[in-house]
């Protein structure tokens, strides 16, 4: 159960609090290293799946913790941008509500004896909030761009593949609950 790849997921898990700390108190120092804190955490997310995987230890305990550290990191850090002007709130309540809907679609389909993994669309979803999220953390002028306007052009098209894919999910858990009647 705490094989390293697991270890790896709560590690991520563990980082939040620290990222939330830092975005208590922005400055350019504090949100590069929440920014850095960030980067090291998505690492942690393509290495944990990878690592159990390759080493044959993948485990239910990590099917459930990989996307839920996935929603806690990315909610968690959409909400603290928001709190500070850095993300317009439309676009936090659409990410925090899919995932929240995609999460209780899991759990329905669980108790109904499906799975309903993550398809490609979803993984997608992810990593392009992730993209637009180091951006946003780095709202400063770095090698002379402005990191804020990249990040929120990234998470736009974060927003429309966080609402396909969940439209995807809802009409997946449709089909799957069909054909099991």
């Amino acid at each position: 159960m705490f094989n390293f790849a697991n270890s790896l997921t709560f590690g991520r898990i563990l980082t939040i609090p620290l990222i939330v700390a830092l975005l208590c108190f922005p400055s350019k120092i504090t949100m590069f290293l929440a920014a850095f804190l960030f980067f090291i955490a998505g690492l942690t997310d393509f290495f944990d799946g990878y690592i159990a995987r390759r080493t044959n230890q993948v485990t239910n305990l990590g099917k459930f913790l990989d996307p839920l550290a996935d929603k806690l990191l990315i909610c968690s850090v959409l909400i603290m941008l928001t709190e500070l002007g850095l993300v317009s709130g439309w676009i936090t309540v659409v990410i925090v509500c899919r995932e929240l809907a995609v999460t209780g679609l899991r759990a329905i389909a669980s108790d109904m004896g499906m799975v309903l993994a993550a398809d490609k669309l979803g993984k997608l979803k992810t990593l392009m909030q992730s993209l637009a999220l180091g951006p946003l953390l780095l709202h400063y002028q770095y090698i002379g761009m402005d990191m804020h306007q990249v990040g929120t052009m990234i998470l736009y098209v974060a927003v429309v593949l966080t609402v396909v894919s969940g439209a995807n999910y809802m009409y997946n858990l449709h089909k799957v609950w069909l054909t099991s009647e």
